[in-house]
């Protein structure tokens, strides 16, 4: 992932907030086999200190690679929106020789994957993703030997990733000046679509955090 200086995560604080603020789904990519091409797959996952949790179907033909090779890497990414070129053109240009962009945040975790495959250590792994997903604790009890888990458990398998590095992109056009900054976030807020204000907030917030860019 490139990674322009302006774009870069403000400290560890940042993207561990953002993680925390709800940000929970990305894209497992794994090695493909020899000879296959790399394998990716969308999914929820849980944190832990240093550790990321996943659990997949047994058939999932990522497992394969997964064994082959341990080494993987796991993406976040989310408060993403396009943004036209008109909305980026200098105040003294033509409106239509603005260049669109797209603004986003992903967090990439490189990480070695440990399969959990014993009965009790899978029912240790789906517990603390429930605690996360549904923490009101309103589920039947994980354990190995009674319904309705007691049966599942043998059709996943769980993944405990341990994180190498974590590299952390904040995209929102931080090298602009401040009023042409201000002005997107504006117009994202009035356009509202998709993840328009969500998109806006990041914006906003880093904005506020770094005022003017400075190299």
């Amino acid at each position: 992932m490139f990674i322009q200086p302006w774009d870069a995560s403000l400290d560890e604080a940042e993207w561990q907030t953002w993680i925390a603020d709800g940000h929970d789904f990305g894209i497992l990519s794994v090695n493909g086999l020899p000879g296959r091409p790399p394998a990716a797959v969308p999914t929820h996952f849980t944190g832990e200190p240093g550790h990321l949790l996943i659990h997949l179907a047994r058939p999932n033909p990522a497992w394969h690679a997964i064994e082959h090779d341990p080494n993987v890497l796991f993406t976040a990414f989310g408060d993403y929106a396009f943004i036209p070129g008109p909305w980026r053109a200098k105040p003294d240009t033509p409106p239509t020789d603005g260049v669109p962009t797209s603004y986003y945040t992903a967090v990439q975790f490189t990480c070695r994957a440990t399969i959990v495959d014993e009965p009790e250590a899978k029912a240790e792994l789906l517990r603390r993703q429930m605690a996360h997903f549904q923490p009101d604790g309103d589920h039947a009890p994980l354990t190995v030997d009674q319904p309705p888990y007691g049966r599942l458990l043998p059709g996943i398998r769980g993944l405990r990733l341990e994180v190498t590095d974590v590299r952390a992109k904040f995209k929102y056009d931080d090298q602009k000046p401040v009023e042409h900054r201000a002005a997107v976030a504006d117009r994202l807020t009035a356009r509202a679509e998709g993840l328009d204000l969500p998109t806006a907030a990041q914006q906003r917030r880093r904005l506020d955090r770094i005022g003017p860019w400075t190299p």
